[in-house]
Order: structure tokens, then sequence, then C-alpha cells
């Protein structure tokens, strides 16, 4: 690529040295360079949060950020989640438990919104949880599942973290 530009993004806590237009979206840069598909393209406008990911520990949407402006920070994605020995985090084992998906096409930026929404301390309610996540759109309509599976986790991430005090 003539127009390229070398950059090194540090993606699940893993240095990635790729080379890029500088025009190209971290949600591209994730999915047709690293060989992170797990966040999803849906609307690529930023509507619907299928493609949410974190950076520094907060959530933004792939899709309106361009790799470039991550660069020498530090992004999460849905497949940086879970523990090395492939235990889910306790998010994404609530969504599994509560049902929390049905096409699971938007249910990356689900938990990747919920894991802020918790770590943000959104979770207070049902009606904090839903406003929270109200930028991830869910065509099948698993949103009661959803606010259950948040508040779950919120649980259990609250009890661990009482345990290991």
């Amino acid at each position: 690529m003539a127009d390229g530009r070398a950059l090194r993004l540090r993606i699940n806590d893993r240095d990635h040295d790729l080379v890029l237009d500088p025009r190209t979206t971290l949600l591209d840069a994730l999915r047709e360079h690293a060989g992170l598909p797990g966040s999803k393209k849906g609307c690529d406008q930023g509507q619907c949060g299928a493609c949410t990911v974190h950076v520094d520990g907060q959530r933004v949407l792939g899709c309106l950020t361009l790799a470039a402006q991550v660069e020498g920070r530090f992004v999460t994605t849905i497949e940086g989640l879970a523990a090395a020995d492939g235990t889910l985090h306790a998010v994404q084992a609530a969504f599994v438990e509560h049902d929390a998906f049905q096409c699971g096409y938007c249910t990356p930026g689900q938990i990747m919104s919920a894991v802020a929404c918790i770590n943000e301390g959104h979770a207070g309610s049902d009606d904090e949880i839903r406003e929270y996540m109200s930028g991830n759109i869910c065509r099948c309509g698993a949103y009661p599942h959803i606010v259950a599976a948040v508040r779950d986790a919120a649980g259990r991430l609250a009890n661990s973290r009482g345990a290991s005090l």
C-alpha cells in the first residue's frame, strides 16, 4: 500500500504492527488487518453499537474511531475479555446463562458495553442499565435478557471484588 502508514496497535495485550491507510477505522483494522473479527460491522455509522470496543478501558465505537487515533493506547476487543485459560468474563458467562442473545450479531458490542456499564458504576438499577445500554441495538429484541445478564454480572463482580479486599 503506497499510502500506508506503519502503526503499532496494542490489542488484547499483544502488539500488532500494521501498515494502514490513514483513513482506516479501528473496526476495519481489527477485522481485516489484525485478524480479530469479533467486533461486528452493523450500521458503520455509529448508531447500532455492534462495533463497541474499549480503548484505555473506555468504550468506543470502532466504526467511528480511526486506527491511528489509538496508537499507543490499550485496545480490548471481545476476544480479549476471557481469561488466558478460556474462562469467560463474568459478563460473557451471564449472557450465556440468561440467553441474552438470539442471532448473536450484536452480542460482542452488547458485552463490551455491559462491561463498561458495570465498571463505570451504571448498573445500579434496571432503568440505569437500560439507559446506559441504549446505544446498542438488538434487532431480535433480547433486551430483557440483556438487562438481566448485566444485573447478574454486576452482582457477581461486586461480590468477587468484595471477597478479594
